[in-house]
């Protein structure tokens, strides 16, 4: 190469010419696997690569890794924790281990940091558990850093892809990527673990934006639902939409859409809401007031301020009301969406996915200003209800989190945006166990949801939300591998764990964060069996992969797991839940401890009040039944809970030790063996001069020579 004088150097920056020195600065590096992206995708891809001794670089368009998991989503959405495995598992094993240090807990006791409630089973501090799904947003990066530190994982940070000019492709795969500072990654095997999909769309591979119509795949939750009413993220109240209530002509609030909504069941190009995860403390010392934005507009608010009006939220609003605070240790929240105007920035999103890198930094600067504005309107706008502004002002930002970034969250909740069309489109149908993915790499057990999409004018002239739906699979599905690879012609050696082959309704429910980290560790793994095989990522031997990842502790077959919830109609014999039963008395729903049968399981609070559970079990033929009593084993249970079984010679009344090991598995003890007529009889469970906690699941029967 001929040598640049300094006068020829100081011509080429008077001309204007300095993108002309960019490829002497620009460095070249040759790895088995790139992995681009800083999710925590990317964080299980890069250390499972190194794991199995392949040599990878890890290339993340931001400063902090974890994504989400680092950027406030710290109370972890997972469904059923029995599905969580590989470095998934050990990532929130490592939270656990570092919260079990005393010393950590600076503003709580740790003994205080723990629910009991079935919504909340994992999230608190328990000493008896080996994981842990609560954690700040600080402890979340820090075990990210050690885990690729650990692992020897090369990372270069605040790299960010040329989308435009940055893939060199032959052939059918990848050769090269560049990045804007010019620097070029060679590999054999690349895999994007973004959000937002960017390597897998500059690669020229097939994806989709936005929702599929009911007919694209047959499912019932796809498209426009504009009657669906699956949480309270709607409007209640008749609240106009325009600037001048109830006059079309003075034009639209701001954050309402003048166009139709669609038709039930129609697709479009709209995408859910994203919104930060704000890490909020009441702690007077390490608290941030909230600031008034410097070009503050009240308009913004004013459907909001209708709402409180209108009493869309009742006569008395709280601040629970208006957002999710899910509580973290060392009293801090991770603050999400709750009613029909909150966190959620609905509508304002949809060039996102598309967008270029400073279209997409002015996207999310709008919501920055949106969320600041929001809660500096909570906390002292006087058109706010007095009582929600006192409680807002208890709150601040964390002062010791995200320091570098004025205490606000790193990333911004990039809820879905591009999502491949690969080998294999995960559906509804997958989900609702209806059809068994093919080549399982993992589970998944989450709600499939979808925050709002749209915020439009009714035919009758109201405001209203649309998108927000949440179906419950009944029981954990298979992840296909044909879900994170494209098909084979659009390219050979890429792998796609984050923006994965999803329709929008099944996204919802893979879109978790421990799921995210399976898949990444799947893809490191399919990544690593590639080339070894010498194979196109679509073509390797599925039987060799499976074998990996079931050795390094993945869940690919519901059948590897007892799930925290099992379904009545999953079990053998005659099996009654506590939801099919009379309660006397109050009874509170948990599910703290596991496994279950349906929902959860009932609990009396230790009450000396008399209460009862009676189970109605429909017999089909005369006969000695072995009676189970559904019962997973806690210290703080009854030692002689009464269970009185109606049977054929009359009734007995059996003190049942609910602190013992069930007899044989996890799930039932034996209670006895009875001669029952056909027809119904009752079993009933009550805490008549019980001795402590009383539990009440469910009840089976089973034939005496099963």
């Amino acid at each position: 190469m001929t040598k640049m004088t300094p006068l020829f150097l100081t011509l080429l920056v008077t001309m204007g010419w300095t993108h002309a020195l960019t490829p002497l600065a620009a460095e070249t590096s040759t790895h088995d696997v790139v992995v681009y992206g800083g999710t925590s995708a990317a964080v299980t891809a890069a250390v499972q690569v190194a794991r199995m001794d392949r040599s990878v670089i890890m290339v993340s368009p931001m400063e902090h890794l974890g994504g989400l998991s680092s950027s406030g989503l710290g109370r972890t959405d997972f469904g059923r924790s029995g599905t969580i495995g590989g470095l998934s598992y050990e990532y929130y094993e490592r939270i656990k281990n570092y919260y079990d240090d005393p010393d950590v807990w600076t503003y709580v006791e740790q003994s205080d940091f723990h629910f009991d409630s079935g919504l909340m089973r994992h999230r608190g501090y328990r000493e008896d558990r080996d994981f842990m799904l609560s954690f700040e947003p600080h402890v979340a990066e820090m075990i990210f850093d050690n885990m690729v530190k650990e692992a020897g994982v090369e990372v270069v940070r605040g790299q960010r892809l040329d989308r435009q000019h940055g893939v060199v492709k032959r052939e059918g795969r990848i050769v090269s990527i560049t990045t804007l500072a010019g620097d070029t990654y060679r590999a054999d095997t690349f895999i994007d673990a973004t959000y937002e999909g960017d390597l897998m769309a500059a690669t020229g591979v097939q994806y989709t934006v936005g929702r599929e119509s009911r007919e694209k795949y047959g499912e019932k939750w796809a498209g426009t639902q504009k009657d669906a009413r699956h949480h309270r993220h709607h409007f209640d109240k008749n609240i106009s939409p325009y600037v001048e209530p109830g006059n079309p002509e003075s034009g639209l609030l701001p954050r309402v859409h003048g166009n139709a909504p669609g038709q039930k069941g129609e697709g479009d190009d709209r995408v859910q809401a994203y919104c930060f995860r704000l890490c909020m403390t009441k702690v007077e010392s390490n608290q941030v007031d909230w600031q008034k934005p410097e070009d503050y507009d009240p308009q913004q608010y004013e459907l909001l301020f209708r709402a409180f009006k209108a009493g869309e939220f009742g006569s008395n609003v709280s601040i629970r009301d208006v957002m999710l605070i899910g509580m973290m240790p060392n009293k801090k929240t991770d603050t999400n969406n709750r009613g029909p105007f909150s966190t959620d920035n609905i509508g304002m999103n949809y060039n996102y996915p598309e967008a270029s890198y400073e279209q997409r930094e002015q996207i999310v600067q709008e919501h920055i200003e949106y969320t600041k504005g929001l809660m500096w309107t909570l906390a002292h706008h006087e058109r706010t209800p007095k009582e929600l502004r006192r409680q807002m002002q208890e709150w601040g930002l964390a002062k010791d989190e995200f320091q570098d970034n004025e205490h606000f969250p790193y990333k911004i909740y990039v809820r879905e945006a591009r999502r491949m069309i690969g080998q294999y489109v995960m559906t509804e149908h997958d989900c609702l166990g209806r059809k068994e993915a093919p080549r399982p790499i993992a589970l998944g057990s989450y709600t499939m949801d979808s925050h709002n999409v749209q915020r439009f004018v009714t035919e009758e002239g109201y405001v209203q939300n649309e998108g927000d739906i949440g179906v419950h699979p009944k029981k954990p599905y298979q992840i296909a591998y044909g879900s994170i690879v494209p098909k084979e012609k659009d390219c050979t050696n890429l792998l796609v764990p984050a923006a994965m082959s999803a329709s929008h309704i099944a996204y919802g429910s893979i879109r978790m964060e421990p799921v995210f980290m399976m898949l990444g560790q799947a893809a490191g793994t399919g990544a690593v069996h590639a080339i070894r095989e010498d194979s196109a990522v679509q073509n390797i031997n599925y039987s060799r992969l499976r074998h990996r990842l079931i050795a390094d502790d993945m869940l690919v077959s519901t059948k590897q797991t007892i799930p925290v919830s099992v379904e009545s109609e999953d079990l053998k014999g005659i099996v009654v839940d506590n939801t099919a039963a009379a309660k006397k008395g109050e009874w509170e729903l948990s599910g703290s401890k596991e496994p279950y049968v349906g929902r959860g399981y009932l609990h009396d609070g230790d009450s000396s009040d008399r209460r009862s559970v009676r189970y109605t079990v429909k017999v089909p033929q005369a006969g000695h039944y072995t009676v189970r009593l559904s019962c997973v084993p806690h210290h703080n249970r009854a030692t002689n809970a009464p269970v009185t079984i109606h049977h054929a010679n009359g009734k007995t009344t059996v003190r049942v030790n609910q602190r013992e090991e069930p007899d044989g598995e996890r799930l039932f003890t034996t209670i006895g063996e009875y001669q029952f007529d056909k027809g119904e009889t009752t079993i009933e469970i009550s805490n008549a001069d019980a001795d402590a906690y009383v539990i009440a699941d469910a009840v089976q029967l089973l034939p005496a020579e099963d």
